[in-house]
């Protein structure tokens, strides 16, 4: 026997763009079910963002003790206790669930747990462990999310080859890994396994890590992570995985040459890909690419269905999800809202980190750079973190702030204030004449500005 279940909006997916709308949702007043068939929380909560943040923790204590003799202070690392580091992510990530449960419980949110089929614009079929349930809804927003992409290549279902998802939960650490990609996820897996140990090389198609960012940015960073001992292979292409005695062998052609690879383990790290059952393209949606079009409403081209997150194909980032699910919420409720695209903020957390906001250098066609380096600043040079520096993009005309680029070890918590600044419409000037604490990291940004108008005190 199928049940029936009626409300105003049902969202498909219980990831980050899932739950802020379903809690957004409920708070302007809506009756909400959110569908979830596996974790609330998503990726993000449960095996990418969180969990893969604890463990770089580690992995900063681990470097923090091998330079403490720079502090003065005499110690060793005699092991790694993996098991320790593992319990310690899963208390983090238990904890932001109970969490979670609580927020989604005190709005009122309907949780149906099981796998939901969409029938038609106003139906979705849920399949729990025990029973079958029909939701009706007024309006639907799909936050389906993505997973990890695995190319077509041979031997990519031998065992020791694995996604990020089984990274954080190794239970050893592989005397040798070989990372194939050198985006975001495959550059932070180094750091990590670099730091515990693992002797660590990365395979790139393209010619340069992190494809995305400012080349200048990038190019440091390169530098920095080949003299922790992180090889690299760039412009290299992945023939195929093997079987070896020890383990895996990684087959790839570089400079029309074919070579091979030994190592313990093998992490594809080339991307994601959206979510989009074949259910919901049975709906008849307009895609863009491989994603759910949407307008600045995140309306689909279907009346009263929305998207939001990863399957909207916009930059694959939590916290874009975030906004997208809270706008999306919005909208079907009846409040216009929209995400300013201008002013979102990407994050690498390698050690150092990269973040950036806005438009880079070579997105501008005449622009003025300003520039700070870290060993320049005073409390970097207190931290023992000399390397990195911050560059931000200015309009020649204006001098409104376009864009910036960090480079140190806690550029993803600096990072906002340039967003701010964007978000706002601010000169290089203001941030150039605004006091900042002193000694502190942010200062760098300020003497950035400064140098992009011509007033930089410390350069």
């Amino acid at each position: 026997m199928t049940n029936e279940l009626k409300t105003q909006i049902c969202i498909l997916g219980g990831g980050p763009a899932g739950y802020v709308a379903a809690i957004r949702s409920a708070q302007l007043g809506a009756n909400v079910v959110l569908v979830e068939k596996s974790e609330l929380g998503g990726t993000c909560l449960n095996w990418g963002c969180i969990p893969t943040k604890a463990l770089l923790k580690t992995a900063e204590v681990i470097d923090i003790i091998k330079k403490s003799n720079e502090f003065g202070i005499k110690s060793e690392i005699s092991s790694v206790i993996i098991d320790t580091a593992l319990a310690r992510k899963d208390r983090i990530v238990k904890s932001l669930k109970m969490g979670l449960d609580y927020l989604l419980m005190s709005k009122n949110v309907q949780i149906l747990k099981g796998e939901g089929l969409v029938q038609s614009p106003q139906k979705i079929l849920v399949k729990t462990t025990e029973e079958e349930i029909i939701v009706t809804c007024d309006k639907m927003i799909i936050t389906t999310g993505s997973e990890s992409l695995i190319p077509e290549l041979k031997g990519i279902d031998l065992g020791g080859v694995i996604t990020s998802n089984q990274a954080v939960h190794l239970a050893e650490i592989p005397p040798t890994l070989t990372i194939i990609g050198a985006g975001a996820i495959g550059l932070e897996f180094a750091s990590l396994f670099n730091a515990l140990g693992s002797k660590v090389t990365i395979i790139e198609l393209q010619d340069k890590i992190l494809p995305y960012e400012d080349t200048e940015i990038t190019a440091e960073l390169l530098k920095i992570m080949k003299r922790q001992g992180i090889k690299f292979k760039l412009g290299a292409k992945v023939k195929e995985i093997k079987k070896s005695q020890q383990g895996l062998i990684t087959v790839f052609e570089e400079n029309e040459t074919e070579t091979q690879i030994e190592s313990d383990k093998v992490l594809v790290a080339i991307g994601r890909k959206f979510n989009i059952t074949k259910d919901i393209l049975a709906l008849g949606l307009e895609l863009n690419g491989k994603a759910i079009a949407v307008n600045e409403a995140m309306e689909t081209s279907i009346a009263n269905i929305y998207a939001a997150g990863d399957v909207a194909g916009n930059k694959l980032l939590a916290h874009l999800a975030f906004a997208e699910g809270r706008v999306a919420a919005e909208n079907a409720c009846g409040i216009k809202s929209k995400v300013n695209y201008n002013a979102v903020p990407s994050c690498v957390y390698t050690h150092p980190e990269v973040a950036s906001v806005g438009l880079s250098e070579s997105e501008v066609s005449n622009p003025k750079i300003g520039r700070f380096d870290f060993r320049n600043n005073g409390r970097a040079l207190c931290h023992g973190e000399r390397e990195g520096f911050v560059k931000v993009v200015v309009d020649r005309d204006t001098d409104v702030i376009l864009g910036a680029q960090i480079l140190c070890s806690q550029a993803s918590e600096l990072i906002s204030e340039i967003t701010l600044a964007i978000s706002l419409g601010a000169k290089a000037q203001d941030i150039a004449d605004m006091i900042h604490p002193h000694p502190s990291l942010s200062e760098a940004i300020m003497e950035a500005c400064a140098d992009a108008v011509g007033i930089a005190i410390h350069k």
